[in-house]
C-alpha cells in the first residue's frame, strides 16, 4: 500500500512539471521541434466570455502593432496570429531573465454559440486586443395549431 502512494506522488510530480512548463510549439518547419532552423509560436493566453449579445475574446497582446495581428472569425470559430518583434538586439549571455515570448504566436478556439462574423469588431487599446463577435439568433421553431376543417 505504500507502494501506491508513492506511486501517487511521484505521478502528481511529474504532472506538475508538465503543466508549469512553457507553452511555445513549434511550427512545422523541420522534423526536430529543436532544431535550431525552426519557428517557435507561442499560443496565445485569452479570456472568453458572453454578454447579453456578444461572445467576446480578449487577450493581452503587448508590444504588437495592428498590422502583425491577423484574425480570422468564421460562424463557429475564431483564429488569431501575431508577431511579437524585439525593437532592439540583446545577446543571451546578458540575460538575468528571459520570461516574455517573442516572435510568432497563435490560438484558435471553437465558439460556444453561433456568432456573426460578418459584423465582428476588434479594437487594440493599450495593449489589449478584444473581439466582439455577435451572437446569431437562433430561430425559434414555430408551432403550429392544426384546423380542422
Amino acid at each position: 500500500m505504500n507502494n501506491d502512494k508513492t506511486n501517487s506522488k511521484d505521478i502528481f510530480m511529474e504532472l506538475a512539471k508538465v503543466k508549469s512548463e512553457p507553452v511555445p510549439i513549434a511550427v512545422e518547419s523541420s522534423l526536430n521541434p529543436f532544431d535550431a532552423e525552426s519557428e517557435m509560436e507561442g499560443q496565445l493566453t485569452v479570456d472568453v466570455y458572453q454578454t447579453e449579445n456578444d461572445i467576446v475574446v480578449q487577450s493581452t497582446v503587448a508590444g504588437v502593432e495592428p498590422d502583425d495581428l491577423d484574425i480570422n472569425i468564421t460562424n463557429e470559430s475564431i483564429t488569431i496570429h501575431g508577431h511579437r518583434a524585439r525593437k532592439e538586439e540583446i545577446n543571451d549571455k546578458d540575460y538575468f531573465y528571459q520570461e516574455c515570448f517573442w516572435g510568432k504566436f497563435s490560438r484558435s478556439i471553437i465558439l460556444p454559440s453561433e456568432v456573426d462574423s460578418e459584423h465582428s469588431t476588434a479594437v487594440l487599446k493599450n495593449g489589449v486586443l478584444i473581439v466582439r463577435m455577435p451572437k446569431l439568433e437562433k430561430r425559434k421553431a414555430k408551432k403550429l395549431k392544426i384546423k380542422i376543417d
